[in-house]
């Protein structure tokens, strides 16, 4: 049987990465975003979409198996704009999912939903919420909606806290928060695959050698992780001196605190 998952933000830096590791022979990926998406391939499906346009979502969610939601900005900004899309638009995904009687939805939380907690080693699986940014703050509404949506209509619901998802770890922090393509993807799969998981919130981490956060929940899910960013460590990496005190490293540092970031 033929598999569809939705994705949304498929255009995005994650999309980009999930895109090849995702493509199955019996899965159709239906690639939403709104920008283009490049040269769309035989097994993949095109939809140029806000996130915010419920007709539209619905539309897209129809015959989908699970939606993977991705779309949204990808960090701080002013709060009208973090409003429309990434708290309106997280709904609008949950909703349109409801609608069109998709049964899951994998959604792309943060770390940066529980980014002011201090960085004890290990940081548990069940840290309730304590953003460190406004982008944070829209994190905990989609880990908040997905938790309604899951108790009031029966969806399964698998949140990713996801750490440093970057090529290689930019900085001396993502030693420790690095998810690599290749384990975002197994991630990914594992929420997609694993049989009814109810409400979830894991942490999306590799198996770094200096990791703090756990992965046991993840483990439950079925994902194993494989690389570990300590081949980077030789690098001269920055160091912010936010690294070590609080779960969100810089995030929860003085830089955003200008009014209207």
């Amino acid at each position: 049987m033929t598999q569809t998952l939705l994705v949304t933000g498929a255009a995005g830096r994650i999309g980009g990465m999930l895109r090849p590791r995702l493509a199955r022979p019996d899965r159709v990926l239906r690639l939403l975003d709104v920008a283009t998406v490049d040269a769309p391939g035989e097994r993949e499906e095109a939809v140029t979409a806000s996130v915010t346009d419920l007709d539209a979502l619905t539309d897209a969610c129809r015959g989908a198996d699970a939606a993977v939601h991705l779309g949204g900005l990808s960090g701080e900004a002013p709060w009208h704009e973090i409003l429309d899309v990434n708290i309106h638009g997280t709904f609008t995904v949950f909703e349109a999912a409801r609608r069109a009687r998709v049964p899951r939805v994998v959604f792309a939380s943060s770390n940066h939903a529980a980014g002011f907690h201090p960085a004890v080693d290990p940081v548990p699986d069940d840290l309730p919420p304590r953003p460190d940014t406004l982008y944070g703050v829209a994190k905990v509404t989609g880990e908040a909606l997905g938790s309604l949506y899951h108790d009031r209509y029966g969806l399964d619901v698998v949140c990713l806290r996801i750490g440093t998802c970057i090529e290689e770890p930019p900085d001396a922090r993502a030693l420790a928060t690095w998810l690599s393509p290749d384990d975002v993807a197994r991630l990914v799969e594992a929420a997609v695959t694993v049989r009814a998981p109810g409400f979830r919130v894991v942490w999306g981490v590799s198996a770094n050698t200096r990791r703090r956060w756990s992965l046991t929940a993840a483990a439950e899910l079925g994902y194993r992780p494989v690389d570990d960013a300590e081949v980077f460590a030789d690098r001269d990496l920055v160091t912010d001196p936010w690294t070590d005190a609080f779960v969100g490293g810089g995030f929860a540092g003085p830089r955003y605190d200008e009014p209207g970031v």
